[in-house]
């Protein structure tokens, strides 16, 4: 089969002749194809030298034509211009073009007008479909990395929805923005419309639709106090919480992430952003639940996507309890087999307690170094999977822990940020209110509603020692 492409300017009336014959002979002959690239007379240069010099090829004028030895996009052989286009269809086919100088000059002149037209209509089209705005702070981090491809993979949002991505962070990584920017550009992902790196902070969060915050202090308790880094925190906040309000959509969402002052972040944007849908911001648990589920997969020599429902409360970044009494399995190899729903208890499965209690739950366990060792990969999963189960839901029956704003749910205090178990639907989370809990839970829940309640209480007097109201 002959595939042949014929490109030229839009108003060239040597290629209106070129196009004519190759339509004739696509028109009366069974094997023969044609592939037609018009150009604005604008771009038309500089579209013939990427051509040419991609292929190889020495070609100066319009139209250009060349024969593909593969399908369309393969490898292509050169044919050259009208005149040569001519003499081929008049050696092998026994044809040729008819078409007039005042002809030529005619269908070019309605090439032209049809191309401006066609243009003009893509870009209304185009204009009429939004990307989504995504802002992204302290891009320059792993996280950040990491969270690029599965933002822009259709994934988390659908396969319809362009997104256009934002890094923000200081000038001092201006050179990394912009090497992230490159690698994401040059991955041409279809649904990515566009990336850009900001340092200047007052064009922050524009039309921002998603703010994800990832900024993180390094804690080390033996250089400074934790008042001091809570007061970093809270100048952060006190900055992002007033320009996400003056700059982004009046629904935009807020995730709070990072290995620390997860919570409290949630809670002082909420607090210097007060105009910010409250349930709009939430802070990110999901780290903790995978790499717990993770942990106890292991050790039941079974896949960490058959453990379900277990449950982060409390502190995120700081004091949590790990909740495995609602925990189930799935598929877990044991004599005891049902349907495809069928499941277990997870505490029935686990016979060794005192492995629960000391290498799991306590302070100094594997499962807080693992957390706190993440660098990028886990972190950056767990976002993008919340804000899937935000915009599209979550498995009907799964608990989901998610950092939202206390509203004295499970006797927990109001007005702090305080992961607890909820299930997302319609674009919106909800609040497992029919969970039971024991009272060593509940207890355990006072504890860790104190510490968030003195973070906050810190964190607020700070602000007002150096801005007093």
């Amino acid at each position: 089969m002959a595939k042949f492409v014929v490109a030229g300017k839009a108003n060239c009336p040597y290629y209106a002749k070129a196009e004519h014959l190759a339509d004739y002979l696509q028109a009366n002959l069974p094997n023969f194809r044609v592939h037609k690239i018009t150009q604005h007379p604008e771009k038309w240069e500089q579209w013939l030298h990427n051509i040419c010099e991609t292929n190889g090829w020495e070609h100066r004028q319009s139209p250009i034509i060349w024969r593909e030895l593969l399908d369309r996009g393969g490898k292509g052989q050169l044919l050259g211009g009208l005149n040569e286009f001519l003499e081929y269809a008049q050696q092998y086919y026994g044809t040729t073009s008819m078409m007039l100088s005042e002809e030529m000059l005619g269908v070019a002149e309605e090439n032209l007008q049809t191309h401006l037209e066609i243009v003009k209509e893509d870009e209304e089209i185009k204009s009429r479909i939004k990307p989504m705005q995504i802002w992204i702070t302290s891009a320059s981090g792993p996280i950040c990395y990491q969270l690029i491809p599965l933002l822009a993979n259709g994934e988390v949002f659908g396969m319809t929805t362009e997104i256009s991505i934002h890094l923000l962070d200081t000038d001092q990584f201006k050179e990394v923005l912009c090497g992230i920017v490159l690698e994401a550009e040059d991955m041409a992902f279809p649904l990515l419309r566009s990336i850009s790196q900001h340092t200047e902070i007052d064009e922050a969060f524009i039309e921002a639709d998603i703010v994800i915050v990832l900024d993180d202090v390094s804690l080390n308790l033996e250089v400074q106090s934790r008042e001091n880094y809570i007061r970093e925190v809270s100048e952060i906040c006190q900055v992002y919480a007033p320009l996400i309000e003056k700059n982004a959509k009046s629904e935009v969402r807020v995730i709070s992430s990072g290995k620390t002052f997860a919570n409290l972040k949630a809670t002082l944007i909420m607090t210097y952003g007060p105009s910010i849908k409250p349930e709009n911001i939430i802070a990110i648990a999901t780290s903790w639940e995978s790499a717990a589920k993770g942990m106890l997969a292991r050790k039941l020599n079974m896949s960490t996507t058959g453990v379900k429902d277990v449950i982060v409360w409390g502190n995120i970044s700081g004091s949590n309890y790990i909740d495995l009494s609602h925990g189930k399995l799935h598929g877990y190899d044991s004599a005891i087999w049902g349907p495809a729903n069928f499941q277990r208890p997870l505490l029935n499965m686990i016979y060794d307690r005192e492995w629960i209690h000391s290498e799991f739950l306590s302070a100094q366990s594997s499962l807080s170094s693992r957390v706190g060792r993440c660098t990028g990969i886990l972190p950056a999963h767990s976002v993008a999977t919340v804000l899937q189960y935000w915009y599209h839901g979550s498995a009907p029956e799964e608990i989901i822990s998610v950092g939202i704003l206390s509203e004295g749910q499970f006797c927990v205090p109001e007005g702090i940020n305080f992961s607890m178990p909820v299930r997302f639907q319609n674009g919106s989370w909800e609040v497992i209110k029919e969970l039971e809990i024991d009272g060593t839970t509940q207890e355990v829940l006072g504890r860790l509603a104190h510490e968030l309640i003195q973070e906050k209480r810190v964190a607020l007097k700070e602000i007002e020692e150096i801005h007093p109201y």
